[in-house]
């Protein structure tokens, strides 16, 4: 019992102490390679055909929207050795202990999301392995295995990572040698001329594929080594993520395209079956299935661990407490995958395509979110944090930020006349041609917003200020 106790990770979200510190920045590529190759990716890369752009045109805008998302992705993990704190812990800095949590039930909202829907593809792919029929039979199982590795935690993300890259880059190997020697490519490539709103359309879905990993990106790279170069750690996170996704998408795409030329059957109707029929079926389709499974089973993990890492930063504002046993952090955490499971197993594929659309509008709040945090780390406070005072609301941080609540707000709402949503579509939008830019202008705007206010009303202290005495792990209380 002491040992099965032993292997769950003891941190949540406290500093993690320089002697506990370890690892290689090269960890950071497999990980997000192995989240990022995986099936809904490639269901993101077919969407930008769908939505009428050439599938030549969708590749290269995905791939502009992959690099400008994986910018910010990537500078967010940057932050994780430097501060060795869970990425929305290290917002209170800007936001202020209690103003940190009204992005937060959005991000949960979306991790749950996400995790239902994941849920969905992969129990899909473990019934065509096992051969049975009954959905629920796949959604279970993928459900408990994703629970049992969210509450190990980081040691065991990190290791299923490195599995889902080595599967991912043979699966996707041999998918990309299918389709470009079985299929002719020419026949899907430039059907279309060039047009910006379908264009723009790719680049958004890049981009906003990428943000959505900002809330807990730099959970991972938290345990390396306080002196890890930034810049490694920017680079490994980047090449890792968008190469990963970018491959996927551009499958996507591809399949997409062939599939509108009715050729290897309809991919939107059944996207798992799909790629392992364009595999051969027999015993690749189910090792396809199986990258499928374990790509999935990565970003899943992810996802319940950045949805507990919310939740328990929203109720510790609330305590003032600044560790979590492990009793509450497994709680936290079947909690998260138990709502996904349900979500995936009851609803109907009409509810979940509006759940779907619902967390692709969700995506808004990210973009203000991520320049505020990224403005303020770089060049506010430039690194510098009193980190016993992100756990205090009478601290130097205190209970709201207006500087940053305001810059957010006004990044959240200038950017609803600009979307393209299956929800709601914005009066520009229309004058666009249809071109979602929203992305852009929240950017623009809460950065001219933020940045000089920021500057004005700079809480950072001359140095960073660490805690007076690290907790060792043996020192969380266990229940």
């Amino acid at each position: 019992m002491a040992a099965a106790s032993s292997a769950v990770e003891a941190r949540s979200i406290e500093m993690i102490p320089s002697r506990e510190r370890h690892g290689h920045p090269k960890s950071q590529f497999t990980l997000w390679f192995g989240a990022n190759a995986q099936i809904t990716a490639i269901v993101d890369g077919a969407l930008a055909v769908v939505f009428g752009a050439d599938a030549f045109w969708a590749i290269i805008g995905l791939l502009a929207g992959n690099v400008l998302g994986g910018i910010v992705m990537a500078l967010h993990s940057a932050q994780g050795p430097k501060l060795g704190l869970p990425q929305m812990i290290s917002s209170r800095a800007q936001f202020g202990v209690y103003g940190a949590v009204i992005p937060l039930v959005l991000v949960i909202l979306m991790y749950v999301g996400f995790a239902s829907t994941g849920t969905v593809l992969s129990g899909q792919a473990i019934n065509l392995i096992l051969g049975v029929n009954v959905p629920a039979v796949g959604i279970l199982i993928f459900g408990a295995a994703t629970a049992l590795l969210a509450i190990l935690g980081y040691k065991y993300i990190h290791a299923l990572g490195r599995i889902a890259t080595v599967l991912g880059l043979t699966g996707f190997l041999y998918l990309t040698f299918v389709v470009l020697t079985k299929y002719d490519i020419g026949q899907i490539m430039f059907l279309k001329g060039f047009e910006w709103p379908t264009f723009l359309t790719a680049i958004a879905l890049g981009a906003g594929w990428q943000l959505t990993f900002g809330p807990y990106v730099a959970d991972y790279s938290r345990y390396l080594p306080q002196d890890t170069s930034e810049r490694r750690t920017f680079w490994y996170t980047f090449a890792g993520s968008v190469g990963g996704a970018q491959w996927a998408m551009t499958i996507g795409a591809l399949a997409g395209g062939l599939s509108a030329a009715q050729l290897g059957g309809d991919f939107l109707k059944n996207q798992v079956g799909y790629m392992g029929d364009l595999a051969g079926g027999g015993l690749i389709a189910v090792f396809i299935y199986l990258m499928i499974v374990c790509g999935k089973l990565t970003v899943n993990c992810l996802n319940a661990y950045g949805a507990f890492m919310c939740s328990v930063t929203i109720g510790t504002a609330v305590n003032r407490r600044d560790t979590v046993s492990r009793t509450a952090r497994i709680a936290f955490i079947l909690v998260v995958i138990g709502a996904s499971v349900l979500i995936a197993l009851f609803a109907s594929k009409d509810f979940l395509n509006v759940f779907k659309n619902f967390v692709l509008m969700l995506l808004m709040v990210f973009t203000p979110w991520s320049v505020i945090n990224l403005v303020d780390y770089y060049k506010v406070s430039r690194d510098r944090l009193d980190i016993p005072a992100l756990y205090d609301p009478n601290g130097r941080y205190g209970r709201w930020n207006v500087a940053a609540l305001v810059s957010y707000g006004i990044g959240v709402v200038v950017q609803i006349p600009f979307l393209a949503q299956a929800l709601y579509t914005g009066p520009v939008t229309h004058w666009l041609g249809g071109a979602d830019i929203s992305w852009i202008v929240g950017i623009a705007v809460t950065m001219l917003v933020y940045y000089p206010w920021a500057k004005a009303t700079n809480r950072a202290p001359l140095e960073t200020i660490y805690p007076s005495e690290d907790t060792a792990p043996s020192q969380v209380p266990a229940s």
